[in-house]
This record gives structure tokens, C-alpha cells and sequence, in this order.
């Protein structure tokens, strides 16, 4: 009997910290996923800033690239199933537009059907200091089922690098996203001295 593989939505968007969305496209590949990326204008000029990546390079890294516009993409369907949907970084603009519901492009739609059909939408927001708007939006999303994940590192580890933290972030995304042998580094309690 054949089994499809697990289907996995990645939203990047135009927040810092493409590193995060790019980590993900890449674990999920190494976990035998199936990635569908939305990759947003705005994602596409903050990849280019941070990490030096063309649209064509980032979307390269996912199995299937959608384009924004592309309202009528398979994963703007409740039938297509998922396990989850993740946007990694998530802009306080995508924040509010998935809060209110207005699906005006294929990842705020994607997002929303992610809602709608109760599987797992994760935001990575970015932002700082938040405002009460920017609250406001993030506690709707929750009411509606969603998970808000700001991606702050753990320092308790003693990351060894950027690149650690951002991996270790990635990990605990997946996990909570329901992906198997996703394997964030447990705390292993205080160590006695």
C-alpha cells in the first residue's frame, strides 16, 4: 500500500529573520516532507537582504513553489490535506490579514483554510516592541486555533552559534507542527555543581 508523503505549508515573509523559513524548507526536506512554499514579495527582498537568495534559490529549496497570486493553488483547498502550516517569519501585515480573515493572497488563504480545516497554523512573528493592535491580532489567531510562536532563542543550551539557535527554534516548530523525529534539544533540568 502506498502512502502520500506528509505535506508541509511554509509561508516566508517579508519579517527578518528569513534564516528561519530557509532552515525549515531544509529540515523538512532531510525529514522526507513534502514542502508547498508561499514565498511573499516583500519575503523575497528580505531573503535577498539577509541570506543573499534570489526567489529562484529559495524556492528551489521547497518541493513545490506557489506564487501569492496564485489563489487557486492546491493548498488554497480544505481537500488538500496537510499536517500543518508554518510562516517563517511572520510579518505583523500577514499577522493581521490571517487575524481578520481576509485570504487576499494564497498565503493568508492557505492560512486560513489551515483554521478552518483545524490543523496546525504556526506564526512566527517578528516584531518588537509589539503594540496593541499587533496583541490583539495574535490573541484572535490563538482563539482561533493557531499557534503564535515568536522564535526566541534558548540560550540555556549555550548555542555555539547563530545557525544553532535558529536550527534548535526550527526543531521545536516542527514538533509542535506534529512532525515525527522532529528533535529539539530537551531540557535536561539545572545542572548540580
Amino acid at each position: 500500500m502506498h502512502t502520500a508523503p506528509t505535506r508541509l505549508v511554509v509561508g516566508i515573509t517579508g519579517a527578518t529573520g528569513a534564516a528561519y523559513g530557509l532552515s525549515l524548507l531544509r529540515r523538512a526536506r532531510a525529514l522526507g516532507l513534502q514542502t508547498h512554499l508561499v514565498l511573499t514579495p516583500a519575503g523575497v527582498l528580505n531573503a535577498h537582504h539577509e541570506l543573499g537568495l534570489t526567489r529562484e534559490q529559495l524556492e528551489a529549496e521547497a518541493d513545490h513553489a506557489h506564487a501569492p497570486g496564485d489563489v487557486g493553488a492546491c493548498v488554497a483547498s480544505g481537500s488538500f490535506a496537510t499536517a500543518a502550516m508554518v510562516v517563517a517569519p511572520c510579518s505583523m501585515r500577514t499577522l493581521a490579514a490571517i487575524a481578520h480573515g481576509l485570504g487576499d493572497n494564497l498565503l493568508t488563504r492557505a492560512a486560513d483554510v489551515t483554521l478552518k480545516e483545524r490543523r496546525r497554523l504556526i506564526l512566527m512573528v517578528r516584531e518588537t516592541p509589539f503594540n496593541l493592535a499587533h496583541l490583539r491580532n495574535m490573541t484572535a489567531v490563538t482563539e482561533m486555533g493557531g499557534i503564535i510562536f515568536p522564535p526566541l532563542p534558548a540560550f540555556y543550551h549555550h548555542p555555539s552559534s547563530i545557525q544553532a539557535m535558529v536550527d534548535d527554534t526550527v526543531e521545536r516548530v516542527l514538533q509542535l507542527a506534529g512532525i515525527e523525529h522532529a528533535a529539539p534539544q530537551a531540557w535536561g533540568g539545572l545542572r548540580k555543581s
